[in-house]
């Protein structure tokens, strides 16, 4: 995932903002039903401006934190979920309870290990990986940006050989090894491309257990992202980072950016 130039710093206020205004929810500094302070005693109180605290508390309320009662302010949800989902379901089955999502393929390729794959997938250096990037399409337009990684082919063909197979028939490709990076990549057939990567590793696993772990965060889209989804690069947006894994291997990782106006993210809380 390309980095934006100017990510890091447009980020941070909102980030600050949502995780210590999450935190303060988890830890019963704002117990469940309970009404936050105005925004002007609450935006002196965390010593911020308005406007960014006006960021942070729509994004909580659309991550689940917040509810807006009329003639009551913002209020703590009574059962606040915990940051992440934990539901090994694509996040079209997800966001697209009241109206079908697609998934519009932008990108089928392969490419070498970054500080997140290598994070997230323990991937060496050297490693071919494929990465898929999509958009999530609504009746209003696109929803949500995915970049999805899966482990390389040496681990599936060990621990999921049926994810490393119906890899490469979704990808439109032969029931072969992944594309050597040297070898560009063709454009991707519309029909066999619009499918997210974690719904191909859903529907080959049929009967195996896969564990998942994700975590939510606060950002603003920035330019490239914004382009793609028809934002403003100043538009919040929530983070969604998932792992999953075959029992302690990693097979799937992947970045969900969901902007301001996306289908709210069901949560299933873990035990």
């Amino acid at each position: 995932m390309a980095a934006d130039g100017q990510r890091g710093q447009q980020r941070r206020p909102v980030v600050a903002l949502y995780e210590r205004i999450a935190d303060a929810i988890h830890d019963g500094t704002y117990p469940p039903g309970s009404t936050l302070p105005s925004e002007p005693k609450l935006a002196g109180e965390l010593g911020v401006s308005r406007p960014a605290l006006r960021e942070a508390l729509l994004l909580l309320q659309e991550d689940g934190l917040l509810s807006v009662r009329r003639g009551v302010g913002r209020t703590v949800n009574a059962h606040p979920p915990r940051r992440g989902f934990e539901q090994v379901r694509p996040l079209e089955e997800l966001l697209g309870t009241d109206a079908p999502l697609r998934v519009r393929a932008l990108l089928r390729s392969v490419e070498e290990p970054t500080d997140f794959t290598t994070q997230h997938l323990l991937a060496p250096a050297g490693a071919e990986l494929r990465f898929w990037e999509s958009v999530l399409v609504g009746a209003a337009g696109a929803v949500v940006l995915s970049h999805e990684w899966a482990a390389p082919e040496e681990v599936l063909g060990r621990v999921h050989p049926a994810f490393a197979e119906a890899l490469r028939t979704a990808a439109g490709g032969p029931a072969g090894p992944a594309p050597a990076l040297s070898t560009p990549s063709p454009a991707p057939a519309p029909a066999p491309a619009s499918v997210s990567m974690l719904a191909v590793l859903a529907g080959a696993s049929r009967g195996l257990s896969l564990a998942a772990h994700s975590a939510v965060t606060a950002t603003l889209l920035g330019r490239r992202r914004g382009e793609q989804l028809g934002r403003s690069a100043e538009t919040p947006a929530v983070l969604v980072t998932q792992v999953v894994r075959v029992a302690d291997t990693p097979v799937l990782a992947a970045k969900h950016m969901l902007p301001t106006g996306a289908p709210a993210l069901p949560v299933l809380q873990s035990n």
